[in-house]
């Protein structure tokens, strides 16, 4: 211990392919990047923390935050690396998650795929019991059929178990009996229950959202104890605190028994930190990019809000296309994904044609210019080839880059493979595609939403998005890109902004015409005090506000809108208070609403979290001129299709109020910026890189 003061907030963002590690500690902001350790993940996160600790001149005693975020849980499911899990559920819906909903996302495809389920139909076991829609009891739990099972499962060497009955969510009874009998029997089972995972109706969802978390919690538990543990020999012994995929922070203990809210932590991260640059800067209206060394993320936000959903898809099997990926319900920033990253492998399929992802060379072996022993092409050979990336300066120097080893993967992976390319020329195809799939997958995500994608601003963050994003804003029409201080470790910085908070939703079908408001006070009592218990485990003394919401519909319609509630005990009168505010809610987003139909209650929410940090509006600087370069490089520009002689700036010798015309290079540790010949930059008040169109872009 160094007797220093707890002040010190540390930040840690496991990526697929590198580990990112922010230490903030009175007015200094000290980052890491050191490649991702896949077999032991705390192995890279602790030799990251004691690098930047011994940087800083502090022990793991003077940390007095700790957030950390981690895309285990989504890899474990891609990549099907989780646990051996079982389902338990009633007699007759064996197959409820191949059935689903009997949609197809693609009607006119014959040969579709959709995802292998996480548990194989052997290892789906069903049991006599029924309960009916209101909760009630239709047929009783048959208790020596559960201790079958359970038999069944010790012998098949199953690790984790979802169950998930038929209507459990309007009465959890059954389910936490076979909890109970599972614990007796089976002390080392990893059990979730779909009733505290997803009480919501619609059984596929729920089913597969239970699944979903019984598969990956035995890593993750096992994976965040073992954290926990280390840290704590070290000297931290304060909660950690884990970002989950709706923007907030939750305890290590929550995290733990529901990760499979962690799904999309990381990227959560970023798109708060885009919403808090936003808020800063005055921008109403942005597109965050994140890419980094395995996937791009790509994120509406409006007024410094991401976009936020109730529901998400694993493991798409067409990136584009809803209904291809396996559902879970859990509050989720919205934004699209795909395989295109830094390590993101290319090639040539029979048409000839350059396919970049979505696989990923990843930490292991990593781009074939690490040197690791990988041998396929990627984007990061690509850029190597093409001259946006300095050798030198990849990393921080501290992780070395081969252009000879990128320079032959390029040659044998697509080079050859169309007549004779040359490895530039085959980077110039790599690099070109890449980015047209990600500028098309905003175009997508955009249309979807109903905005204009050319009206608002990049703000590009993660190791490899400011490497592509004017080439991106090129193609989009963007005019205005925010790169900002720390960008290549941008997810883990956005986690230091994050509220404490945790969500609950409950379903409840009650007809407005027949509102019962001493059982609607009753749900919601039990949402307020278990979500008010969750997030305080994560927000210690901090004041918690509590929101609360019905998801309501007109009768007969398939979906719900979020209707606000009143933040006070409900009387029978409110029935007409609901229906005028849903009523509101509909004609603001529909133009109109239907006068006199029947309304319906599916579900309640609520929300309890503590304030959001709003920062102050950054105030203008003037502009100066810039240092002398530090060096030139020859890097050639996609859209002029020709090299040119690009001027290489440290990032950390440009002061606020610097203006450069592009092109230009600035190089930093954790990423580098190319800014094309279509922009000039200037460094604002809050450190961040503003590239400015000189014209308007095609």
């Amino acid at each position: 211990m160094s007797g220093k003061p707890a002040a010190a907030r540390l930040a840690v963002d496991i990526g697929g392919t590198f580990t990112d590690i922010v230490l903030v500690a009175d007015d200094r902001r000290l980052v890491g990047k050191l490649i991702t350790t896949p077999r032991a993940p705390e192995a890279a996160v602790i030799e990251g923390v004691r690098d930047i600790l011994a940087r800083a001149g502090l022990g793991f005693a003077d940390i007095g935050v700790f957030v950390h975020g981690t895309t285990l849980a989504t890899n474990a499911i891609i990549e099907r690396k989780g646990a051996k899990a079982a389902l338990i559920t009633t007699e007759g819906f064996r197959d409820v998650i191949e059935i689903a909903d009997e949609g197809r996302f693609d009607q006119y495809d014959i040969n579709i795929v959709k995802p292998v389920p996480l548990v194989p139909r052997e290892l789906r076991f069903t049991v006599p019991e029924r309960i009916d829609v209101n909760g009630g009891v239709r047929l009783a739990l048959d208790e020596t059929a559960v201790r079958a099972v359970a038999s069944r499962l010790r012998a098949l060497a199953v690790e984790a178990v979802a169950v998930a009955f038929i209507h459990g969510y309007a009465n959890p009874s059954h389910e936490q009996r076979v909890a109970a009998i599972l614990a007796a029997l089976n002390p080392g089972l990893a059990v979730t229950l779909a009733s505290a995972a997803c009480p919501e109706a619609r059984e596929w969802e729920r089913t597969s959202t239970a699944i979903a978390n019984a598969y990956v919690q035995p890593l993750l538990a096992g994976y965040l104890l073992r954290l926990k543990a280390t840290m704590a020999e070290l000297g931290y012994r304060r909660p950690i605190h884990l970002m989950t995929s709706g923007g907030s922070l939750a305890s290590l203990e929550t995290a733990a028994r529901f990760p499979v809210r962690l799904v999309e932590s990381g990227p959560a991260g970023g798109a708060l930190l885009a919403g808090y640059l936003a808020l800063e800067r005055g921008e109403r209206r942005i597109l965050s990019f994140d890419m980094g060394g395995t996937t791009a993320k790509i994120c509406l936000i409006d007024d410094g809000e991401p976009l936020k959903a109730r529901a998400f898809e694993l493991d798409r099997r067409s990136r584009f296309k809803r209904g291809s990926g396996m559902p879970v319900r859990i509050p989720v920033i919205e934004m699209v994904e795909i395989g295109a990253g830094g390590g993101s492998i290319a090639r040539v399929d029979g048409m000839q044609r350059i396919l970049v992802g979505p696989d990923s060379a990843g930490a292991e072996p990593g781009p074939a210019c690490y040197g690791r022993g990988g041998e396929q092409a990627t984007v990061t050979d690509a850029d190597l080839a093409i001259g946006k990336i300095d050798p030198d300066c990849f990393a921080g120097g501290k992780i070395a880059v081969d252009p000879a080893r990128a320079a032959a993967a390029l040659t044998r992976a697509v080079g050859d493979r169309l007549g004779g390319k040359t490895a530039t020329q085959a980077a110039i195809g790599i690099t070109e595609i890449v980015d047209e799939n990600m500028a098309n997958a905003a175009r997508v995500h955009a249309i979807e939403r109903g905005v204009a994608v050319g009206e608002r601003t990049l703000v590009a963050f993660g190791g490899a998005a400011p490497l592509h994003a004017s080439r991106i804003a090129e193609k989009l029409g963007i005019g205005r890109i925010i790169v900002p201080a720390d960008a290549g470790v941008g997810s883990a910085v956005g986690f230091l902004v994050a509220p404490a908070a945790y969500e609950l939703v409950r379903s409840r079908y009650m007809p407005l015409a027949g509102f019962a408001a001493e059982a609607a006070n009753a749900i919601l009592e039990e949402l307020v005090a278990e979500a008010v218990a969750h997030c305080r485990a994560a927000a210690g003394e901090q004041p918690i506000l509590v929101r609360r919401a019905a998801f309501m519909r007109y009768a007969g319609q398939g979906h719900e809108i979020t209707v606000a509630m009143p933040e006070r005990a409900l009387t029978p009168a409110d029935a007409a208070t609901l229906r005028q505010a849903f009523e509101a809610e509909y004609g603001r987003l529909f133009q109109r609403h239907i006068p006199g139909a029947e309304i319906e209650i599916m579900s309640f929410m609520v929300l309890a979290t503590t304030a959001s940090l709003r920062p102050p509006r950054l105030a203008p600087v003037a502009t100066s001129s810039p240092p002398p370069p530090a060096a030139s490089r020859s890097v050639i520009d996609a859209r002029l299709g020709h090299a040119q002689a690009v001027a290489v700036f440290d990032r950390g010798l440009l002061a606020p109020g610097t203006r450069i015309e592009g092109p230009a290079l600035i190089v930093e540790d954790g990423t580098s910026t190319y800014v094309s010949p279509s922009f000039d930059v200037s460094v604002d008040a809050g450190g961040a890189l503003v590239l400015t169109a000189r014209s308007k872009l095609d």
